[in-house]
């Protein structure tokens, strides 16, 4: 394995390692959501609850599934491509 193909390896660890820790800092959710349902209490009639969906983001496993299945295959691209290829060199120095 040479230079190229560590750092190749490396990076897609550190990907597939940092959407895991953004997953896990979201909450840990399975489905990634747009929006959220928010329960709001009147400020004159305590008893009355009322729920809204507020817009917002939270990451979900499978985001975090396909950020890192990309990478994966994209690295193991990279790593076939930047492997080094000793009798073909050598056939084509002589």
């Amino acid at each position: 394995m040479n230079k190229k193909q560590k750092k190749v390896l490396i990076i897609v660890f550190l990907v597939i390692i940092t959407t895991l820790i953004i997953w896990l800092a979201y909450g840990g959710h399975f489905f990634t959501r747009s929006q959220v349902l928010v329960e709001k209490k009147d400020e004159l009639f305590p008893d009355m609850v009322e729920k809204q969906w507020v817009d917002k983001f939270i990451w979900g496993l499978d985001l975090s599934l396909i950020i890192s299945s990309a990478s994966v295959l994209i690295g193991g691209v990279l790593f076939f491509l930047y492997r080094k290829r000793k009798k073909a060199d050598e056939l084509f120095k002589k």
